[in-house]
């Protein structure tokens, strides 16, 4: 089965691939695949650049057709990333549920002028750790499982293999007390720590996300910036649709959720301000 859907693959030629690596990332997978589509309707099994370019002037000038209003990306998830922090399947599904029903897409027919694009759209990425595939430091909203780890009262058998696994250089091994220490600076709290540990000294003592606020790409790009602590499901859910709620109230003439996080962070740090003393 393996080599017979080898067999199938459709194939691109130089040109093609050349030309659909400046596809902007964020709908590169999306194109790809319209593409490949489009050659097999012609009857093809190799992609040429005239695919591209056909599929490329339909895209533009169809895109306010699939313009949604909001975006949300993530990473491999429960699909395959062995990185995974949170194990929680859920949120992806209610984030959708929450953005869906805020009517971004009229929101945006009413201030933007000329024809909607995608970087329009309010974009929300998950990252289920902090290797963040999905880039949430460039996003509206991020969101990155994490896995805080604890030291506990177990005896600690000094194997060394917290101190190997932590890519951060966060854990120590006090000689004198026998016991690892947690640089909480350094550490990203990925809980990799905790997974190597054999005997539960250390160990996860809470699965929750991290939230990046205010982040863009573009001709003046800036990094979201982060939420201080960590947030369950549920804060999750009321942080992000306070943002939106505060992004609709206050945007104008198309201005992005960054330049207005920019421009009001501190207005909106006091419409969070009862969830952030809960962390």
């Amino acid at each position: 089965m393996k080599n017979k859907a080898m067999m199938d693959a459709v194939k691109w030629s130089d040109e093609a691939e050349a030309a659909m690596r400046k596809v902007p990332f964020f709908v590169r997978k999306r194109a790809r695949a319209r593409v490949e589509a489009h050659a097999a309707q012609k009857g093809r099994k190799t992609v040429k650049l005239d695919d591209v370019h056909e599929v490329k002037q339909g895209y533009l000038e169809n895109m306010e057709k699939e313009v949604l209003g909001y975006r949300i990306e993530s990473c491999f998830g429960p699909q395959g990333c062995r990185n995974r922090c949170t194990h929680d399947e859920d949120l992806p599904a209610l984030l959708e549920s929450l953005l869906a029903g805020k009517n971004l897409l009229d929101f945006l027919k009413n201030t933007v002028e000329g024809p909607l694009k995608f970087h329009h759209e309010f974009c929300v990425a998950l990252a289920d750790c902090p290797n963040a595939c999905s880039r949430p430091q460039i996003k509206d909203i991020g969101i990155i499982g994490a896995a805080v780890p604890e030291v506990t009262g177990e005896t600690c058998s000094m194997c060394g293999q917290c101190v190997g696994v932590c890519k951060e250089g966060a854990i120590r091994i006090d000689e004198t007390r026998q016991m690892p220490e947690i640089d909480r600076i350094k550490c990203l709290d990925c809980g990799q720590c905790a997974e190597v540990c054999p005997t539960e000294t250390l160990r996860v003592s809470r699965r929750a996300y991290k939230i990046l606020l205010g982040g863009k790409l573009g001709r003046h790009p800036r990094l979201a910036e982060p939420l201080p602590g960590c947030y369950d499901k549920e804060k999750v859910f009321d942080i992000v649709s306070r943002c939106v709620d505060f992004y609709v109230q206050h945007s104008r003439d198309g201005k992005r959720f960054a330049q207005l996080y920019a421009e009001s962070r501190d207005a909106l740090m006091e419409e969070l301000a009862g969830y952030l003393r809960q962390t």
